[in-house]
């Protein structure tokens, strides 16, 4: 039992986590992207300040007193049956800070159950759960520090865990300027209860993100250092010496171009086009994505990802969609509205 039980959580880990930085860490869900535009720029993003609260799930530091009573729902379409979603919510400001709360998870689905014989046993469920508490401060007028605590629980089938983790952001901000750069530490924390008496290491993440909007232009360029913690992002594999022989395996690469490759990993990209006052369109590009999970002979669009958003009367409607590789896309979708706009608060 045992032993099946440990293959099906191999096959439940998140499949974009792959090669250098993903397989070591437990609650790889926590890096998954939560939100229709986060997942349509790249899937990550840490450095837009528009009063959007869904911002706030990568960087706490972008929430801001505007958000207030503003409420956001998040559901995303995975794959293999997975779904997952994350819901949050803008308290109202107080002297010593900005306050949102949220909840975050997966389903993992249903799974068969059976002995070391083979013998079929039950079904069990699998799922993960995270509950955000974040907190934000405006240290003068441009610079804005911000914490979130992530409660976390876990369940796979009789095996359970429960973990604290913290996000910590700081944003610099000149809107006079269209301008915006932030530095987030993700995913700092340990597991306080583990699974079978083994404590695993929760994945830690570093980003570096900025974002220029030119003045009276209707775009908004977005770029982001992801996994700044650690510096080597290739790998090599039995499997991408024979499924990406186009490519040549990083151990061939000459000093400059492992470098270059290197520093590519680090980088997404996006950009934001906004024809009008309420709509928006999106377009991101992860190269990590692309290089990794890319078959040469059918690369199609692998590491783009693409989305809208649609303000309509109070509320605001989001689509994303990112493809990871031939096995399909996620689709994600957002609907975003502010309670004192609806109801008497």
């Amino acid at each position: 039992m045992k032993k099946i039980y440990r293959v099906a959580m191999i096959m439940m880990l998140p499949v974009h986590l792959s090669g250098q930085t993903g397989g070591t860490d437990t609650y790889a869900f926590l890096g998954l992207p939560a939100t229709a535009r986060i997942a349509a720029l790249g899937g990550k993003m840490v450095a837009v300040q528009d009063g959007d609260l869904n911002l706030s799930f990568s960087n706490p530091s972008l929430l801001t007193k505007e958000m207030e009573y503003q409420m956001a729902l998040n559901m995303a379409d995975y794959f293999a049956g997975i779904s997952y979603g994350y819901a949050s919510f803008a308290l109202p400001s107080k002297t010593w800070g900005n306050r949102a709360v949220g909840i975050q998870f997966i389903n993992y689905g249903s799974f068969t159950e059976a002995d070391e014989t083979g013998v079929i046993t039950g079904q069990f469920r699998a799922s993960e759960y995270a509950f955000h508490l974040m907190w934000s401060k405006n240290i003068d007028s441009l610079l804005t520090i911000g914490v979130t605590l992530k409660p976390v629980f876990s369940v796979f089938e009789r095996y359970t865990s429960l973990g604290l983790a913290t996000d910590l952001g700081a944003t610099y901000h000149r809107p006079e300027h269209g301008f915006t750069a932030s530095l987030v530490i993700r995913n700092l924390g340990t597991q306080v209860f583990t699974y079978h008496g083994i404590t695993e290491p929760l994945p830690l993440e570093i980003m570096l993100g900025a974002s220029y909007k030119p003045e009276y232009a209707p775009f908004r360029f977005i770029f982001l250092l992801h996994h700044m913690e650690r510096y080597k992002l290739t790998y090599q594999t039995e499997e991408e010496n024979s499924i990406n022989a186009e490519y040549p395996p990083a151990d061939d690469l000459s000093g400059v171009e492992k470098v270059a490759e290197n520093l590519m990993r680090h980088l997404i990209a996006g950009v934001e086009f906004m024809p009008l006052d309420n709509l928006y369109l999106r377009l991101g590009y992860n190269y990590q994505r692309r290089r990794e999970l890319q078959i040469p002979t059918r690369i199609g669009t692998v590491g783009l990802s693409w989305g809208f958003g649609l303000k309509i009367s109070h509320f605001r409607i989001a689509y994303g969609r990112a493809t990871y590789h031939l096995a399909g896309a996620s689709n994600h979708f957002t609907v975003t509205t502010r309670l004192n706009d609806l109801f008497s608060l």
